[in-house]
């Protein structure tokens, strides 16, 4: 089990950025796949990004790519999302989530791919 907590969240103007960040914790970060998911009111939890246990493969959900960055520093036990030109559909809960991995170095894009997840940090995008 890793324990998972976000921050970072907050409110921002529309075209503004934010920078969530994933702080885990235990000495096994490194094995661990890890993404980032949102949930808007009313809506299904779905997928934002996704990183393999090295960080050498990433992916993204369409409504973000080319906006949000996701990235991980293995020594500091964080995950990072970069989120630039946010727009007014990007509010909603985001939250990271983990997935111990012994062997594969996948990116893994379902929800229930996942069995660690942290609490969520709030974002909102304001006009």
């Amino acid at each position: 089990q890793v324990q998972l907590v976000e921050s970072g969240g907050g409110l921002v103007q529309a075209g503004g950025s934010l920078r969530l960040s994933c702080a885990a914790s235990g000495r096994t970060f490194s094995s661990y796949a890890m993404g980032w998911f949102r949930q808007a009111p009313g809506k299904e939890r779905e997928f934002v990004a996704g990183i393999t246990r090295s960080g050498d493969s990433t992916n993204y959900a369409n409504s973000v790519k080319g906006r949000f960055t996701i990235s991980r520093d293995n020594a500091k036990n964080t995950l990072y999302l970069q989120m630039n030109s946010l727009k007014l559909e990007d509010t909603a809960v985001y939250t990271c989530a983990a997935r111990l991995l012994y062997y594969n170095n996948d990116v893994l894009l379902r929800p229930g791919s996942y069995d660690n997840w942290g609490q969520g940090t709030q974002v909102t995008v304001s006009s």
